[in-house]
């Protein structure tokens, strides 16, 4: 047996995979078990879910993959750094402390996540790995292959070949230049927020017009007919600060950002249509200029901006290519995988065999409870339920209660990889309710009520409700499609004077709740063979209503990451307005439960129904310090800190008689650190005060410190070695970009030696 770990960690959405003997056997993010949104931490508790579904320890592993060189990715900040100087500094400050700390010490944080492993670790470049997520899981035996994200290490878009066992990457862009950061930047102008509220803007772009478009190809993006392109660096921030645009950028753009939490208004909504119109066409030039390059048949996409699944749904409707294949887990997450199967496939030379409808399993890949340890749960929290013997009864007791406009809470088998929920965790309802959509968003999700949802429909019948070809295969829902024309509702707008958001109150088709302003769709494709008791509860509901089509979003609320565990779904559920929580092969009616009539409690950061989430607040490095101090320590920790204390007041003592040639002194200082490091090891209860009070004394001065360690090192070093190496070399955020070259894209250095990836450069 030959087990393989990826892990991907430090940036956001950290994440663990599992490869045996080629076959996938785990992957999840540690958001799901911390509780913290994109959280980027060591996945601890995602390795430990991992090897705990296997069976096995971490010395049995024989390979740990990490998904990216983080050398690498060191030489391109301090270029930036040396190229920006001497602005940035605050960004630094950032950037400094947590690579001291964690980044640049991998190999020594990965072996304290996985105490007994001693092999040596493999370290894959970013678009590698992403390039591997994509093509080995797919269902091509040779595909083309297009990544595209924020940014790597250097690379931000590779393309390239993926045949048997071997990706191969011939061309890429290189930072700043980043179709991710770009719709980044308008993310963060538009008040959402980075790495997360890119949903928001697509979803808020078919409110608007595209009016800025022409103003974002003149001015922002010098955008190529192969689909390679440059940014204009002079308008955005994202280089040296912790803004991602610059005031000349506000001056195009006619003001400031909106404020998060804001109304939104006509501008921002025009400004999400006009990004969104150019991220889609350089989507779809990329897209065919790699099918004239490669000559291939079948594309693979992953990297952050393949969840743009209006740019997806044009590729596969436009593009060149017969069929598209995308990894779920397309963002960062989604590297874990990529890295473990680039070492069981081109690292080990291993052989692949493509299997329909592909090797990821449906992308359930995360942990499951037994019906056991959920009525154990249940019972313990006092909760009133039905239990049902088989599928058929319980699909069929559900599906009239979704039949009855009910909302529910949907928590089967094992959990998703990736971002979208595929209906394992799901949250339900009926598609033809023309309020389901307006009721989701303001007592269920908590979110803006412009956001739409996504279509879960019987595959056999996809084409009947949607623009797709008859049993399209669209299981991980990163596809949009136009709903029929003969489902439709002709709406006049001029005579409804509706603009904007306010056009959502307007149903547009027999299935009104996933159908977007647009007369588009998210489309998920559900079969018996993917998705088992879920195709039969969407059977079930059909044979109800004659409607194959019913409402999945993800089970959970603004700001929190998707339910894990039948706990979190059950907080979710009792702080919410959701009316039924099924958990496998139990349903439970919020009506039924003793304390119905009760107000939801005030869980984890749950908030009364019908109000907003306040705005999760990014934490600085100092705060974070500080609550690194207020923590409880562990017994090892104090008891090595009593250690130091009295090792420090010995030298102190020491010194005190040997320079100061006061023996009087010396003498008095031993004694009282003798006295005070026996009754920090007699008095336990003491510990952890002496502990907290030498460390509150300690932090301002450490602060002060650190910080003018910093600033001494950026502006007395950085900063003159950047101005001195300007004149004679090429700028390499060159801030306007040359509109006469014939394409942007580079040709990628050809490595073939393995021992590449053993090295964290």
């Amino acid at each position: 047996m030959s087990a393989i770990l990826g892990i991907s960690a430090f940036y956001h959405d950290s994440a663990a995979a599992l490869v045996v003997d080629g076959e996938i056997v785990a992957a999840a993010q540690e958001e799901r078990f911390s509780r913290r949104k994109h959280d980027d931490s060591f996945p601890a508790q995602a390795i430990r879910y991992c090897l705990d579904e296997a069976g096995i320890a971490p010395e049995e592993l024989d390979y740990v993959g990490f998904y990216e060189k983080p050398f690498l990715k060191l030489e391109r900040l301090l270029e930036t750094y040396l190229a920006t100087a001497p602005r940035g500094f605050r960004s630094f400050l950032e950037f400094a402390p947590l690579w001291a700390k964690r980044k640049l010490h991998l190999p020594r944080e990965i072996g304290r996540g996985l105490p007994g492993y001693r092999r040596q670790i493999v370290f894959a470049e970013h678009h590698e790995s992403h390039a591997a997520s994509a093509f080995f899981p797919s269902p091509f035996d040779e595909a083309a292959i297009l990544t595209l994200d924020g940014v790597g290490e250097w690379a931000t878009a590779t393309y390239g070949t993926g045949r048997g066992n071997r990706v191969e990457l011939a061309r890429e862009v290189r930072f700043p230049h980043s179709l991710g950061l770009l719709y980044s930047a308008f993310t963060w102008f538009t008040g959402f927020r980075v790495n997360s509220g890119e949903y928001k803007l697509m979803g808020l772009a078919p409110y608007g017009t595209p009016k800025y478009a022409d103003r974002i190809r003149e001015h922002l993006i010098d955008l190529k007919p192969d689909g390679s392109f440059r940014l204009d660096m002079s308008y955005f921030g994202y280089c040296h600060g912790l803004r991602m645009t610059s005031n000349r950028f506000h001056a195009l753009f006619g003001g400031p950002p909106r404020r998060p939490e804001s109304p939104i208004g006509q501008r921002e909504i025009d400004i999400a249509a006009s990004i969104q119109a150019v991220a889609e066409e350089a989507m779809l030039a990329a897209a065919r200029h790699v099918h004239a390059e490669t000559g291939m048949r079948n594309l693979v996409l992953a990297g952050g901006v393949a969840l743009n699944c209006v740019g997806n749904g044009r590729i596969l409707r436009e593009g060149p290519f017969d069929d598209v294949w995308i990894q779920p887990a397309a963002g960062d997450a989604g590297g874990a995988l990529g890295v473990a199967l680039l070492i069981w496939h081109q690292l080990l030379d291993r052989p692949r065999q493509a299997r329909t409808p592909d090797a990821q399993r449906g992308s359930l890949l995360g942990p499951r409870a037994a019906d056991d340890d959920v009525r154990a749960f249940l019972d313990g929290a006092g909760a009133v339920y039905e239990e049902y013997a088989d599928d058929a009864s319980l699909c069929e007791a559900v599906a009239g209660l979704l039949a009855d406009e009910q909302v529910v809470g949907w928590f089967q088998g094992r959990m998703e990889f990736g971002p979208r929920a595929l209906g394992a965790r799901s949250i339900l309802g009926d598609a033809r309710s023309p309020v389901m959509q307006s009721v989701l968003n303001r007592k269920i999700k908590f979110r803006e009520s412009f956001r739409p949802f996504a279509p879960s429909v019987l595959r056999e019948r996809v084409d009947e409700f949607f623009e797709m070809r008859p049993r399209s295969n669209s299981p991980y829902m990163l596809f949009v499609a136009p709903v029929r024309e003969s489902r439709r509702i002709a709406v006049d707008e001029t005579e409804t004077a509706a603009q904007g958001i306010e056009r959502l109150q307007a149903p547009r088709s027999d299935v009104p709740a996933v159908t977007h302003v647009d007369y588009s769709a998210r489309v998920q494709t559900v079969d018996a063979d993917q998705h088992g008791r879920y195709a039969a509860l969407l059977r079930a509901f059909e044979a109800k209503t004659g409607s194959p089509v019913l409402v999945n979003t993800s089970f959970n609320v603004r700001g929190e990451p998707i339910v894990c565990t039948p706990e979190d779904a059950w907080n979710c559920f009792l702080a919410t307005d959701m009316d039924v929580l099924v958990l496998e092969r139990f349903v439970i009616r919020k009506r039924a439960q003793p304390d119905a009539d009760d107000p939801p409690p005030e869980l984890s950061v749950r908030r009364p129904p019908g109000r907003h989430p306040p705005r999760r607040v990014q934490t600085r490095p100092a705060s974070k310090a500080l609550l690194e101090i207020n923590r409880n320590p562990s017994a090892r920790e104090l008891r090595w800190f009593g250690l130091l204390l009295a090792a420090f007041v010995a030298v102190a003592g020491g010194l005190v008689h040997w320079r100061l040639e006061a023996p009087e002194a010396a003498r008095m200082a031993w004694a009282a650190g003798a006295a005070l490091t026996v009754v920090y090891a007699a008095v336990r209860p003491w510990r952890r005060f002496v502990w907290l009070g030498l460390s509150h004394a300690a932090f301002p001065i450490g602060w002060i410190v650190s910080h003018l360690a910093l600033a001494a090192s950026y502006f007395l070093v950085l900063t003159p070695i950047g101005l001195a190496m300007r004149p004679f070399r090429r700028d390499p955020l060159a801030r306007a970009p040359d509109r006469s070259a014939a394409s942007h894209w580079t040709a990628r250095r050809p490595v073939h030696d393995v021992r590449r990836y053993f090295r964290q450069f």
